[in-house]
């Protein structure tokens, strides 16, 4: 059986690497189906590097099939997470967080709750960037349409909140007061506001209307818990143009740079 799986995983690799996306895809659901068996996890591993890379480029279908392999590897748990392989992770999961589609979106979040979860101890540092990040887009997709991201949204940000130390924030997570959490979020963390605003700016534009309600409310939180935003006059104007500007349509700023509308 091991001799198989070696070869299999041989074939498999050089499949990965052709143009043809119809032979990709047949090699990553050979892959999904391997990476349940815990006597291949070693192989699996030499393939680590060409699956992060085809996060990047492969159709929904494939990223799914891509992100299952990656889930698969991790479900007993006794496999650590090397600090750059953590990294990334970490950086080409958070854009899948807003993929089209829904299925691609609950398994990226999902992982990337596994990464933070497994990470080797000397990789939590330099991880936290990232996990700053991705606070926002997990506090707006706790408000997603579909129910089971919602709550796979809620489940990684309490992880991200315990993981950065935020006990106030995680105990707003646990008790379900989102709003509370916003404005949490930009009182305690007034050196990333004008990130945070930049973060929130594309979800005005989502095709979920609960989204883009989440993103207006938090735009609008009391300034007077987070004076310094005022003085990003540029995003503000982003702002009332992205707000005036119907979806579907760029606003100005993106017509003068010639850059397609967020798909979100």
């Amino acid at each position: 059986m091991r001799a198989w799986s070696d070869s299999a995983l041989e074939i498999i690799s050089r499949c990965l690497q052709s143009k043809s996306r119809e032979k990709c895809r047949l090699a990553l659901r050979g892959l999904v189906v391997l990476s349940k068996d815990p006597s291949v996890a070693e192989g699996m591993r030499s393939l680590t590097q060409s699956l992060i890379g085809l996060l990047q480029d492969a159709d929904g279908e494939g990223v799914a099939l891509i992100l299952s392999v990656f889930l698969n590897e991790l479900q007993d748990r006794a496999t650590l997470i090397s600090s750059p392989t953590a990294l990334q992770l970490a950086e080409v999961l958070q854009p899948l967080f807003d993929h089209d589609n829904g299925h691609v979106e609950l398994l990226s979040i999902c992982l990337f709750r596994e990464v933070m979860e497994l990470v080797m101890d000397k990789g939590k540092k330099p991880l936290k960037t990232h996990i700053h990040q991705s606070l926002l887009p997990l506090f707006f997709h706790c408000h997603n349409e579909n129910q089971c991201v919602a709550e796979a949204s809620r489940t990684t940000l309490l992880c991200a909140a315990k993981f950065l130390k935020k006990r106030h924030l995680k105990q707003l997570v646990k008790k379900e007061q989102p709003w509370r959490f916003s404005e949490c979020l930009l009182s305690e963390d007034r050196s990333r506001a004008a990130e945070h605003l930049r973060r929130a700016l594309p979800y005005l534009q989502n095709a979920q209307e609960p989204l883009r309600a989440a993103a207006i409310r938090f735009l609008g939180e009391p300034r007077a818990r987070a004076p310094s935003l005022f003085c990003h006059s540029r995003i503000w104007a982003r702002v009332h143009d992205r707000l005036c500007v119907p979806r579907g349509r760029q606003a100005p700023d993106e017509e003068a740079a010639g850059t397609p509308p967020a798909h979100l």
